[in-house]
C-alpha cells in the first residue's frame, strides 16, 4: 500500500505557553493530517530534552519530556488554575521556544498541579509498570536537582558509584522530590495515550523516533555503568561521531558513550530490549537513529576535540537485529541508514526487512554519483524531501550550488508555474517508495529561519521553529490531499 506522512515535531506547534504541547493544537493538527489525506505523523523523540535542548541528548531513554504536558488539559482537571500559568513569561516570540524559560519555570507549574493531585488506582498501575526504570531515573533528576544541576560524574563518590546504601538515603530524604518525577511522568504518559488513541481513531499512525546513543550524563548511563564503554573512574575511554566528510571536514563529535556490546550482547541485549519495548507503547512505527552504527560504529578516543582520530569498529550487526526481532515481533521499524554506507550496512538492512531511507535533496548533489535518484529507489523504502537535520526545500534552492539546481530542474521539470517547491515534493511524492514523508516547512514553503536542527552545531536557532497560528488550513490540507490523491498515497 503506498502512504504518506509529515513529520512536525509536537513542540513546533503554536500555542500560548511558549511550546507546543499535548494540548488541542495537537488534536487539531491530527484532524488536519486526516482531511489532508495522509497516514502518518512523524515526530521526534518524546524523551526529555538535554543538552544543547536537543531531544537527542536525553536525561533518560525512556521518560517522558514534560515540556510537552499540556497546561490547560490540567487545569480543566482542576490540577492547575488559569491565572497560574497566564502571567508567566513562557517568551516573546511565538514562531520560537524559549528553552531558557521552560527551564526556569515548567516543573515549577507542574510541582503546583502536582500538590493537588491525589493518587488512585491508575497511577498505581503505571507505576508498577515502569518499575524497570522510573525508580532510577526520578532518583537521578532529584539528585540533579538537588546538586543544581550538576553532571552525576560531579555527585558525592557513593552516589556518583549508585551505592544502594547512598541511593536509599537520598530515595527518603528526597521523598517529595521524586514523587513530582513520579507524577510528572504519570501525565505525560496519560496525555500521550489520550492523543495517540484519537489519532489512531482518525487513520494516523505515530512515526517515532529512538537515537541509538544515550548521553553520559543520563540515568541510563548512571544506573547502568557496566553496559557502556567507561574508565575505573566511570569517565569514557572512546565516545561517538561521524568521520569527515565533504560536508564536514572533522567529521562530527557527538561525544556520546559508546555501549560495550559484548556486554550488552552477555545479557541478551536486555537494555536495549527494555527500551524498544518502552518506545512500542509510545510510538506504532519505530525510526531507528543511525542503523549504520549497528553495523559498525565511528569510535573516537575520548579527550579529542574532532572526531579525525576515530575509526570504523564492528557493532553487533545481526545478532542484535535477530534478538530485538524475537524478543519484540510486533514491533514496526524503519532503519535510518544515511551516511557513510557500505555493502556490509546495506546487508544489514536489507536482511532486517526493515525499510530505508531516502532523502530527495541528496538526489542532486553534483560532487558525486547519487543512489538517491527516485528512479534508484527500492519500493520498500522511505521518500523524504529532507529530515529535521537536513535544510528546507525552499533554503535548498536559496544555497544548493547552481548546478546541483539545474540537475533538480531538468531530473523532475520543476517549473515556476507550479513552484520549484511544490514540484519537488511532487518528484517525493510520484516515487516508487512506500512510504512518502514530507516535512511541515516545506509544506508552508519556509526558508532557513524554519529549519529544525544544524547538526553538530549549538545554536539558539535548533530545535526551537513553531508554526504559526492558522498554518494548518483547509486550503493547505486540500491541496496536500489533492497531491496525496494523484500519486495514489490517500489514506484509506
Amino acid at each position: 500500500m503506498r502512504e504518506s506522512g509529515i513529520l512536525m515535531h509536537i513542540t513546533s506547534l503554536p500555542g500560548p505557553y511558549g511550546i507546543g504541547t499535548m494540548g488541542k493544537e495537537a488534536y487539531a493538527f491530527v484532524d488536519f493530517l486526516r482531511k489532508a489525506g495522509q497516514s502518518y505523523w512523524q515526530i521526534l523523540p518524546l524523551t526529555p530534552t538535554g543538552y544543547g535542548d536537543s531531544p537527542y541528548q536525553s536525561f533518560s531513554a525512556c521518560a517522558g519530556n514534560h515540556y510537552l504536558i499540556d497546561l490547560d488539559t490540567l487545569a480543566a482537571e482542576g490540577l492547575l488554575k488559569k491565572k497560574e500559568i497566564r502571567d508567566i513569561p513562557w517568551g516573546d516570540n511565538p514562531q520560537r521556544v524559549n528553552f531558557g524559560a521552560m527551564y526556569a519555570h515548567r516543573m515549577g507549574v507542574l510541582k503546583l498541579a502536582c500538590q493537588r493531585f491525589r493518587p488512585d488506582a491508575d497511577y498505581a498501575a503505571f507505576v508498577e509498570e515502569n518499575a524497570d526504570w522510573l525508580p532510577d531515573y526520578a532518583l537521578f533528576m532529584a539528585l540533579k536537582e538537588r546538586f543544581g544541576g550538576a553532571p552525576w560524574l560531579d555527585w558525592p563518590e557513593p552516589l556518583r558509584l549508585h551505592e544502594p546504601e547512598a541511593l536509599e538515603e537520598k530515595r527518603r530524604e528526597l521523598s517529595g522530590e521524586i514523587g513530582l518525577q513520579y507524577f510528572v511522568q504519570y501525565e505525560f504518559d496519560r496525555q500521550w495515550k489520550a492523543l495517540r488513541k484519537y489519532a489512531a481513531e482518525k487513520g494516523i499512525r505515530i512515526i517515532g523516533d529512538v537515537p541509538i546513543y544515550v548521553p553520559l550524563d543520563s540515568a541510563d548511563v548512571w544506573a547502568n555503568p557496566e553496559l557502556f564503554q567507561l574508565d575505573e573512574n566511570r569517565r569514557p575511554k572512546k565516545v561517538a561521531g561521524c568521520p569527515p566528510d565533504s560536508f564536514t571536514a572533522d567529521g562530527q563529535l557527538w561525544g556520546n558513550p559508546i555501549y560495550d556490546w559484548q556486554k550488552m550482547a552477555d545479557t541478551g541485549y536486555a537494555w536495549w530490549i527494555k527500551r524498544l519495548k518502552a518506545a512500542g507503547k509510545l510510538y506504532d512505527v519505530i525510526r531507528l537513529d543511525h542503523f549504520r552504527g549497528f553495523e559498525s560504529y565511528w569510535s573516537v578516543p575520548a579527550g579529542d576535540k574532532t572526531a579525525r582520530n576515530g575509526e570504523w569498529v564492528k557493532g553487533p550487526g545481526a545478532d542484535f537485529i535477530r534478538t530485538i526481532q524475537q524478543a519484540l515481533p510486533g514491533l514496526e521499524f524503519i532503519a535510518e541508514d544515511l551516511g557513510f554506507i557500505t555493502p556490509e550496512v546495506r546487508r544489514l538492512q536489507l536482511d532486517s526487512g526493515y525499510p530505508g531511507m531516502k532523502v530527495l535533496e541528496f538526489a542532486f548533489d553534483s560532487r558525486e554519483e547519487s543512489d538517491y535518484m527516485p528512479h534508484l529507489y527500492p519500493v520498500d523504502s522511505v521518500c523524504y524531501t529532507g529530515t529535521h537535520d537536513n535544510v528546507t526545500l525552499k533554503q535548498w534552492f536559496d544555497e544548493a550550488a547552481p548546478e546541483d539546481v539545474a540537475c533538480a530542474k531538468a531530473y523532475l521539470g520543476l517549473n515556476r508555474q507550479e513552484g520549484y517547491i511544490r514540484g519537488m515534493i511532487r518528484g517525493c511524492m510520484s516515487s516508487v517508495s512506500r512510504l512518502c514523508v514530507v516535512q511541515m516547512q516545506d509544506y508552508l514553503e519556509l526558508g532557513k529561519e524554519a529549519r529544525m536542527n544544524f547538526p553538530g552545531t549549538l545554536s539558539s536557532d535548533n530545535w526551537t521553529w513553531r508554526a504559526k497560528k492558522g498554518f494548518d488550513s483547509d486550503a493547505l490540507a486540500a491541496r496536500i490531499r489533492e497531491t496525496t490523491r494523484l500519486y495514489g498515497r490517500l489514506r484509506k
